[in-house]
């Protein structure tokens, strides 16, 4: 669960990169990669939900 959640913070720091990139500057690769993020974010939180209840089920 660790793991997860060390992926999760640094796919969440890449997405605010290239978020704050496209927002600030206007840099249209940093939005796709944005939003390349926030599809991993995505599937990351999907897991961790799987994990967290299989946890609480202990």
């Amino acid at each position: 669960m660790k793991e997860l959640i060390e992926n999760l913070q640094s796919t969440y720091q890449s997405f605010q990169t290239d978020a704050n990139a496209q927002s600030e500057s206007g840099n249209k690769s940093a939005g796709t990669r944005a939003r390349k993020s926030s599809l991993e974010l995505e599937k990351l939180l999907k897991e961790f939900r799987k994990v967290s209840i299989a946890e609480s089920k202990k």
